[in-house]
């Protein structure tokens, strides 16, 4: 799978195509994303390519953090593997600021490009192209079954007395004869939102190279200037043979 990029939630708008059509879209501030590490099969079992997203303030971020970034901190092990000679087998690092948002994209290959190269939305995706968009939802809190799986509720008149948006019955006796307990998976109250979810074969209205602007057709998971992973989409349209 091609290498995807990381972006905020910018909000949402509306553009007209050349037919005078208006389109909802999502605006996303899209990288540029400097590429921290490189995995691959032989060392990690698996390749795949380590982007960060927004410079993070040296102050705040931590030893680790600035470590994994830059080669100019002096450690131990760092010592310890140039007296030894084999400083040409220390992991190559990006020289760059600490990332405050990191995380890899999958690829089915070894990767094509370089610790310390900028990836930027011109380069990675282009218009018409379809995407799949990861995000993390709002939080809702705890809700009841109503606003969480949308059940109807029950009747407003004739007999429901003070119970209309009640669970209705959660036991399994009708089904299950002598067993008491309610089914695993029963719809219930509790936690929505604040959940991973992937928003697949969306369409790239258009792409600002200048201003690492992307306007991606319809909704993307979660709030305003929230992040979110922008990925080739691997949904394969069927044909029906």
């Amino acid at each position: 799978m091609p290498i995807g990029i990381l972006a905020l939630k910018v909000g949402m708008t509306q553009v007209f195509d050349a037919k005078g059509n208006a389109e909802p879209v999502t605006v996303l501030q899209a990288g540029p994303c400097p590429v921290l590490q490189i995995r691959t099969k032989e060392k990690d079992g698996y390749d795949a390519v380590q982007v960060g997203f927004l410079d993070k303030s040296r102050k705040r971020a931590t030893r680790a953090e600035r470590g994994h970034v830059s080669g100019e901190l002096s450690s131990k092990r760092r010592e310890r593997i140039k007296q030894g000679g084999t400083s040409d087998t220390m992991t190559a690092k990006a020289d760059c600021e600490p990332q405050k948002f990191i995380r890899e994209f999958r690829l089915e290959g070894p990767a094509t490009v370089a610790v310390g190269a900028k990836l930027t939305v011109g380069e990675v995706f282009k218009d018409g192209q379809k995407v799949d968009v990861i995000g993390t939802t709002k939080g809702r809190g705890y809700t009841g079954t109503m606003k969480r799986w949308n059940f109807a509720g029950l009747p407003a008149s004739h007999g429901a007395k003070k119970n209309h948006r009640s669970v209705g019955s959660t036991s399994s006796l009708a089904s299950n004869r002598g067993f008491g307990r309610p089914k695993k998976g029963k719809k219930m109250p509790g936690q929505y939102g604040a959940e991973r979810v992937t928003t697949r074969n969306l369409e790239v209205v258009s792409i600002d190279a200048e201003n690492n602007v992307i306007l991606i057709r319809g909704s993307v998971p979660g709030h305003n200037n929230g992040l979110v992973m922008i990925r080739p989409s691997n949904k394969v349209k069927r044909t029906g043979k």
